[in-house]
């Protein structure tokens, strides 16, 4: 399976261990980010129109040091799924998405007709921080995750995407669970277990394969057994609900 991300930082975090994930359970999987820090759709749309050498190109979670135009990233290969995601701002908001999400799923499926587009729901910042409660002036981390689970859910149905994908929701699942921290800046994920969260997330809702006996442990930071078992179960419960 090849996989293409519209991404920005939130979409390299998704991908920093999903290829080795895969790999764990004998599945090949290659992955790839277009990556620029923050990216809106808007400016996704932009660079769409202008074919610029925009993205950094990210694949299998490492850095390639080559820059690539979204057209030359989408014929570059034979794609079975290409993600889309709205900048973490923004996510809330859904009167951001459009035209831009529409003009790039057309252009999407013009170049990649065979290719699946999968949305990517983002996370809600963390309880207490600035960005939750000074930039975005939410209270509570729920009432953000509340908004961007309805402007993702609207998205995917507006463009008829193959695939959500609810890392948000998975986050907000683990949070639940009592652990205590899935950021490493209140907006980013860990680099343990934020990252595995997600990436343990793509791998099940892109492949349908079950995650609770995977393997994979080779984490840029350390993550306790009992946390690894949390993520697993959240990521199979989320999966339950959307019957994946």
């Amino acid at each position: 399976m090849n996989i293409l991300s519209i991404g920005n930082s939130f979409s390299q975090d998704a991908q920093r261990y999903l290829h080795r994930i895969a790999e764990a359970d004998g599945v090949k999987l290659s992955t790839f980010n277009l990556y620029i820090g923050g990216c809106p759709l808007s400016k996704h749309f932009r660079n769409m129109l202008s074919e610029q050498r925009a993205y950094a190109l990210e694949m299998n979670g490492v850095s390639t040091k080559f820059y690539v135009s979204l057209k030359e990233a989408l014929l570059n290969r034979e794609w079975d799924v290409i993600t889309v995601q709205q900048a973490s701002p923004s996510s809330p908001d859904y009167e951001t998405y459009q035209p831009y999400l529409d003009e790039l799923a057309a252009y999407i499926r013009k170049l990649v007709p065979k290719a699946k587009i999968a949305v990517h729901q983002t996370w809600a910042y963390e309880q207490g921080s600035p960005r939750l409660h000074e930039i975005m002036q939410y209270a509570d981390y729920k009432d953000m995750l509340r908004d961007i689970k309805c402007a993702y859910q609207k998205a995917a149905d507006q463009i008829g995407a193959d695939y959500l994908i609810p890392s948000g929701e998975v986050f907000g699942a683990m949070l639940e669970k009592g652990i205590e921290r899935v950021h490493r800046d209140s907006f980013h994920a860990s680099l343990g277990l934020g990252r595995y969260a997600l990436g343990l997330t793509w791998y099940r809702f892109l492949t349908g394969k079950d995650v609770s006996e995977n393997t994979f442990d080779a984490f840029d930071e350390e993550i306790p057994a009992e946390q690894i078992a949390i993520a697993k179960e959240c990521v199979q419960k989320i999966a339950e609900k959307y019957s994946v």
